[in-house]
């Protein structure tokens, strides 16, 4: 049955929730599910933007019909090519083959990619507009926000930005639509920033760019492709995207990243903690072994320092260490004052290849010298830890 949420008098969320999803994109752990969001416009020309993943088709479409009791459709906007937003667009145009899609000129080249079926494309640029009878669209193109074809669509009457990936969060939607409706920070900020620092983290500079056209808008909402629609409070979570597109840490504190296969440095990473506390430093702590690469990525992204401490593992750094590392870089990360500790029961060189790795990055400031611990921690090592622990604080 239908399943339709009011976002406004004349529009209407038409999404849906997967909460059996374990891993998006195969790579990023979501316990808490993830949301496709679709909305419905009503008005002359009745509009609707965005399909949905595959796994949530059954309902959108029992949505759709319910909406349209009959009626034809006239527009579908589509904002981004990923497949979990347009796996389901053959489907709706063999539905409604009067339907007319709406899309960047790259979009079209994508569909052409995914699909078959003839289709009725109207490709629009920069800052072209369409008219839907009391409401109109202007449509901004948003390269890279995380694919090359997105843009995102701006109604003048509603003063809602559909933003596409932008703007979205990790988490299934219990009932509520707003972010006002839930305590956002407490249950689901985590969330948003790991989404948006492990699916758009790389794309700061674009993210600035979108940021800019949206300065412009007179907007009273936002309505993402994933999580909650943002009506009040806009500010806040234009604030944290600023921060997050320019490399900027939330917070005053450090991570502490670590790999440690019997114990031993994760013994100094205890004692290491401890200190920095007793500096006035707050400190998270994570075992790259068991704890998702995108977790460690989003809490790094919110903190100004980090230390990884790691075992030398087959004459290199071990695995976890070294792939977090890599997917680390692959973000961009930018702006952060950076520890090293390496650990070796014969010879450790794990923090010498952490730096080759960390030198490809931009604005990070690497501490020297490395912490070096053959085996495990000693009181002779005692105060090469101290060191480090005044270095990181100041």
């Amino acid at each position: 049955m239908y399943c339709v949420k009011k976002v406004s008098e004349d529009i209407t969320w038409i999404g849906g929730n997967d909460r059996r999803l374990s891993m998006f994109e195969g790579v990023y752990s979501v316990p808490k599910g993830v949301s496709y969001n679709a909305y419905f416009l009503e008005d002359e020309k009745l509009t609707v933007f965005d399909t949905v993943d595959k796994a949530v088709s059954k309902v959108y479409f029992e949505n759709l019909e319910y909406l349209l009791q009959g009626r034809k459709l006239d527009y579908v906007i589509v904002s981004h090519m990923e497949p979990d937003h347009s796996a389901t667009l053959a489907e709706l145009v063999l539905r409604h083959p009067e339907v007319t899609i709406v899309c960047s000129f790259l979009a079209k080249v994508m569909i052409g990619q995914y699909f078959t079926e003839p289709m009725k494309i109207k490709t629009v640029d920069e800052g072209d507009t369409l008219s839907l009878g009391k409401h109109q669209l202007t449509f901004y193109m948003a390269p890279m926000v995380h694919w090359p074809e997105v843009m995102v669509s701006y109604e003048s009457t509603e003063k809602i930005l559909f933003s596409a990936d932008a703007f979205g969060t990790f988490g299934a939607l219990n009932g509520a639509l707003f972010a006002d409706e839930v305590d956002f920070d407490r249950d689901y900020l985590d969330e948003a920033r790991r989404y948006y620092t492990n699916i758009v983290g790389k794309y700061g500079p674009q993210v600035q760019d979108l940021l800019k056209k949206a300065a412009t808008l007179d907007l009273k909402m936002i309505a993402p492709l994933h999580g909650y629609t943002w009506r009040k409070n806009l500010d806040y979570y234009f604030d944290k995207y600023n921060k997050w597109s320019l490399y900027q840490p939330e917070d005053k504190g450090c991570v502490i990243a670590y790999s440690s296969i019997y114990g031993n440095t994760e013994n100094l990473v205890e004692i290491l903690a401890a200190k920095l506390n007793k500096a006035g430093l707050k400190t998270e702590i994570f075992d790259v072994s068991v704890t998702p690469a995108s977790d460690i990525i989003s809490a790094i992204f919110r903190y100004d320092r980090v230390i990884f401490a790691a075992t030398t593992y087959n004459m290199g750094i071990f695995v976890k260490m070294e792939d977090l590392l890599r997917d680390l870089m692959a973000h961009n990360i930018q702006n952060r004052k950076i520890g090293l500790i390496q650990n070796g029961s014969w010879a450790p060189k794990s923090g010498k290849l952490m730096k080759d790795i960390l030198s490809t990055g931009k604005d990070l400031t690497i501490l020297e010298p490395i912490v070096t611990i053959k085996s495990s921690l000693k009181e002779a090592g005692l105060q090469d830890l101290n060191n480090l622990v005044k270095q990181i604080s100041e």
